[in-house]
């Protein structure tokens, strides 16, 4: 008998794999309330597409619709940058000194310099003779790698740290994040984060107890905030800044580079941080880097973009895709399930850095009235199925579709093996 006989209605590739088995009515009747439980699920304005450890097409429905993909577009932006900077790649900070001692700091995009790695550099930063012998003047600030004032489609001027702004040189995501005491004066909510008057001065604009606010690049808060943060950590260490924090250019004939930061974090450890927490602010970083390393800087949206859309069009032939910004926060994002599939195929020798749950690996995605979800599933024999789940319809979700793809898996599992026998 062949389970590609069963029928029941409109979708495409309802059953790619012809498989002929004998004796087995109970499980086509449960595979065919399965498929009607998906078919019934996936409204006009969703899509769905399950596919074989091979790659072939077992259920799909509205398959090459452009839909919303929301956060499973991380997925993309992860394989530009894996394509363009190497999984091994890792991000870089640069110290110098100029002829008046003045300590020049030059970013290249670091998503991950939070205070933490900040207190690190400033240790080591103080051990240098160039610094122990010399009073520092000035604290200069470089961030001319990227532009500045990068917009980013589908990000408000919210103070929610989704909506964190992008640059070259930014510590703690662009974020601080704060609380009342007993007192009630406000303190750092991280124990490792000192709460600067910079910092203070805008908190109490909220008149809130509890909370993160957003830096911006207004006042060119996000370098300066990295900026007074080094000499926070550089005064603890016995090195005194008697001038100014302040922008400013490196110039590298002239400058003496007296440290390189190099991340401890390789691409692929970003990767599934960003995966795990979906921060659109790492994405944007990774993507907007990724731009700069193929068309030289400064790194624009524009450049990150080109990049992903030569990817796409290059080395995975994918049509028909609106990709306007990294992390999916924009809704001018388009992709079909078909192309999304092309991306979780490609993106299969990297999916343990997704987060995992019992025998899936996936990322998730979330707007409002939009919910989305993709990546791989192992079943009972080991071997990995891909799904690609894109509700835009208001008021649905993936919640009622995952048991009902987990359950045809584990069915088509019962019946290859049955074949078998």
């Amino acid at each position: 008998m062949l389970l590609g006989l069963l029928n029941i209605g409109q979708p495409k590739n309802l059953f790619a794999e012809i498989i002929t088995i004998n004796n087995i009515s109970q499980t086509k009747n449960q595979v065919k309330k399965t498929l009607q439980t998906l078919q019934n699920n996936i409204g006009s304005q969703d899509a769905l597409l399950v596919a074989n450890q091979d790659g072939k097409i077992i259920y799909s429905k509205n398959a090459e619709k452009p839909l919303i993909p929301a956060s499973t577009l991380k997925i993309l932006t992860s394989l530009v940058a894996i394509k363009y900077l190497g999984p091994d790649y890792r991000f870089s900070t640069e110290f110098y000194i100029d002829k008046d001692f003045n300590l020049k700091i030059k970013g290249y995009g670091d998503p991950f310099l939070v205070s933490e790695v900040i207190s690190t550099i400033s240790k080591i930063l103080s051990k240098n003779n160039s610094i122990k012998e010399h009073k520092i003047k000035n604290i200069i600030l470089d961030d001319s790698y990227f532009n500045r004032k990068i917009k980013i489609p589908g990000k408000t001027l919210s103070a929610e740290p989704y909506d964190a702004p992008n640059g070259a040189l930014c510590a703690n995501f662009n974020t601080v994040f704060f609380k009342r005491s007993k007192d009630g004066s406000y303190i750092s909510a991280e124990p490792q984060t000192p709460l600067l008057p910079m910092s203070l001065k805008k908190i109490k604009q909220y008149n809130i107890d509890m909370g993160r606010i957003v830096l911006t690049h207004d006042k060119n808060e996000m370098p300066l905030y990295v900026g007074h943060l080094f000499k926070y950590f550089l005064n603890k260490e016995g090195i005194k800044i008697n001038g100014k924090i302040k922008l400013g250019k490196v110039q590298k004939n002239r400058d003496k580079l007296i440290y390189r930061y190099t991340s401890q974090l390789t691409l692929k450890q970003i990767i599934s941080k960003l995966l795990e927490y979906s921060n659109n602010f790492i994405a944007n970083q990774l993507l907007i880097t990724t731009g700069a390393n193929v068309f030289g800087p400064p790194g624009t949206l524009e450049k990150g973009v080109l990049a992903a859309s030569a990817y796409t069009k290059n080395t995975l032939d994918l049509k028909n895709i609106s990709f306007v910004e990294g992390s999916g926060i924009s809704r001018e994002n388009r992709i079909s399930a078909k192309n999304m599939h092309k991306i979780i195929e490609a993106f299969k020798p990297y999916r343990h850095l997704m987060n995992e749950s019992k025998n899936e690996f996936y990322k998730t995605g979330t707007l409002k009235n939009i919910n989305t979800r993709a990546g791989y599933i192992k079943n009972k024999k080991g071997e990995v199925y891909r799904f690609v789940v894109l509700i835009n319809t208001a008021g649905k979700s993936t919640k009622k579709i995952m048991p009902a793809i987990h359950k045809l898996i584990d069915q088509m599992s019962d019946v290859r093996c049955q074949g078998s026998q």
